[in-house]
């Protein structure tokens, strides 16, 4: 039997990533969000939620652009802290010992220590409730040399990205390696 949890938050996996915007006047911030995902394949596109008080809220608005930088484990720390205050109160990626870069094509920053960014433009903004969801369209993936792997794309055991558990509030890594998607169904397509 299954137990009843009613409207929650609690979805598995949940992505860790820090959403890299610039301000008015051109200075860098970033957010820890964890409300985001994919959401098109043609053209490519992410959405994140975020709330109208935050500062990459307004920021988006403004530049109608931003990053999406995904953190190794290594760097969970730095995310979370990115969470815990704003940017109108402090240089978080200065804080951090981080550096910010200049997007290639979007009009955001993304940081260079991540393993994996995308440049995103937005697409829109649908207000939902507590939440605005803002679908980016993917305009360039950036990814380390050292986390591309055989075949010439980034690979998850390589980049180790966060992972967040809502409602319990709790950081994890990615683990193994189960089998390959479209393939390994179809011992039970032959049955």
């Amino acid at each position: 039997m299954k137990k009843s949890f009613g409207p929650r938050t609690l979805v598995y996996p949940v992505p860790v990533w820090a959403v890299g915007t610039y301000d008015k006047e051109g200075r860098p911030d970033v957010a820890a969000v964890a409300w985001g995902g994919v959401c098109c394949s043609i053209p490519p596109c992410v959405t994140i939620s975020l709330r109208k008080a935050t500062l990459t809220y307004a920021n988006i608005m403004e530049r109608k652009a931003f990053s999406i930088n995904v953190p190794s484990a290594g760097l969970f720390k730095e995310v979370d802290y990115f969470g815990l205050v704003s940017g109108r109160e402090q240089d978080k990626l200065c804080r951090a010992g981080l550096k910010a870069v200049r997007c290639r094509i979007a009009d955001a920053p993304y940081i260079d220590e991540f393993p994996l960014v995308l440049e995103c433009r937005l697409l829109q903004a649908l207000e939902i409730g507590l939440h605005t969801a803002f679908i980016g369209e993917i305009l360039d993936v950036l990814a380390d040399e050292d986390v591309i792997g055989e075949q010439g794309f980034p690979e998850m055991n390589k980049i180790k990205p966060v992972l967040y558990s809502p409602e319990l509030h709790d950081y994890y890594e990615t683990g193994a390696l189960l089998g390959k998607a479209f393939q390994s169904g179809k011992d039970i397509l032959q049955k």
